[in-house]
């Protein structure tokens, strides 16, 4: 398989992927992008020493995986003039909502991985559900997580259902993270504290105990326990969150995000 890796669109997740190539010392000359907003194609060039391309050419043939990286809603229009150089191509798509199927009928190509990223992709820290058709080989597989890898961690899941609900827990999963801590520190300047040092300890105690519980391997239940001292200040403060049930909020608002990425891909997966 060919080296050369063709984006179809150079925004901020692509920026994470090619940043990460980059890093890891894939060469720019096997690096292709096609964006047609200039102001980006300066950017990328700038940051990755690409030189993106304004519009799809025949060059796209050398590519041996395609990554698909525009809004779901511009597939159509971004695919036509790609799909008579790549039909022979590996395709990743990280286009939210949009298909497998859509993807490989339009493309010519059903070796087609599907991944959801999220957001922290761009500091390397992200975590991407993927997704294979059958056309795609063990060496597809491990050509996507070869890819990806610079952006974070990888996760199979057996079913394209299945992407539905990582959309809804991972993909999204960074705002419910910052909603939380947009509220800790409210609540603490309220109590008199500045700003500054309030996010500071929100976001410090946050990343402290994700570390904490990936390192451990205890259930969240479990960890939530060991700090929770009957009379004690987290008791009341759990106490009070299981009054206002939020608990069961924040499981209505995964369940909504998943039945919003079931709609779009049922309205995309039209393409």
């Amino acid at each position: 398989m060919s080296s050369c890796i063709a984006f179809i669109g150079g925004g901020n997740m692509a920026g994470a992927i090619l940043g990460g190539l980059r890093r890891a010392g894939h060469p720019a000359e096997d690096l292709l992008v096609v964006e047609p907003f200039e102001a980006q194609r300066e950017r990328l060039a700038a940051e990755h020493g690409i030189r993106p391309l304004a519009a799809a050419d025949a060059s796209l043939a050398r590519a041996g995986a395609v990554i698909w990286a525009v809004k779901p809603q511009l597939f159509q229009e971004a695919v036509a003039p790609v799909a008579p150089h790549v039909s022979g191509a590996l395709q990743l798509s990280v286009m939210a909502g949009l298909r497998s199927d859509a993807v490989a009928r339009a493309t010519g190509s059903d070796r087609v991985v599907r991944g959801m990223p999220n957001t922290p992709a761009l500091i390397g820290a992200g975590i991407t559900g993927l997704f294979a058709r059958e056309a795609a080989t063990a060496r597809d597989r491990a050509r996507v997580e070869q890819i990806l890898a610079p952006t974070g961690r990888t996760l199979w899941v057996p079913s394209e259902e299945d992407l539905d609900t990582v959309t809804a827990l991972s993909g999204s999963g960074p705002a419910y993270f910052f909603f939380l801590v947009e509220h800790m520190v409210a609540a603490a300047q309220a109590l008199g504290l500045d700003e500054a040092k309030a996010r500071e300890l929100a976001l410090a105690t946050c990343a402290g105990a994700a570390a904490l519980a990936l390192h451990s391997g205890e259930p969240p239940a479990q960890l939530r326990e060991k700090v929770t001292s009957k009379g004690g200040t987290t008791h009341a403060a759990i106490t009070s969150l299981q009054a206002d049930e939020v608990g069961a909020a924040i499981e209505r608002a995964v369940i909504a995000a998943h039945r919003r990425a079931q709609e779009l891909g049922d309205e995309f997966g039209k393409a």
